[in-house]
């Protein structure tokens, strides 16, 4: 028996008014249920996080710089095997 059932004096409630003290405790814990689903614990969940930003960012940068410097680093390449003598 739980302790919200038990009057002051530690006589059991019966009747209706074991029903009444069940029904508030069950509201009770639907409605708790009900805030802390519509109520997030972080403001900023679901957002997109700063570190996510920031790595796709910078994959972009990477391969924007890439596109531009491709035609020169294959010549740098090309000339650098080219000189390595067997």
């Amino acid at each position: 028996m739980n302790r919200s059932s038990r009057k002051q004096d530690n006589t059991q409630i019966t009747g209706w008014a074991a029903l009444a003290v069940a029904a508030a405790g069950w509201w009770y814990g639907l409605l708790r249920q009900i805030r802390t689903a519509l109520t997030p614990a972080d403001p900023e969940r679901g957002d997109v996080p700063g570190w996510v930003m920031i790595t796709l960012m910078s994959a972009i940068l990477v391969a924007g710089l890439l596109a531009l410097v491709q035609p020169a680093l294959k010549d740098l390449f090309e000339s650098a095997i080219k000189q390595v003598k067997p």
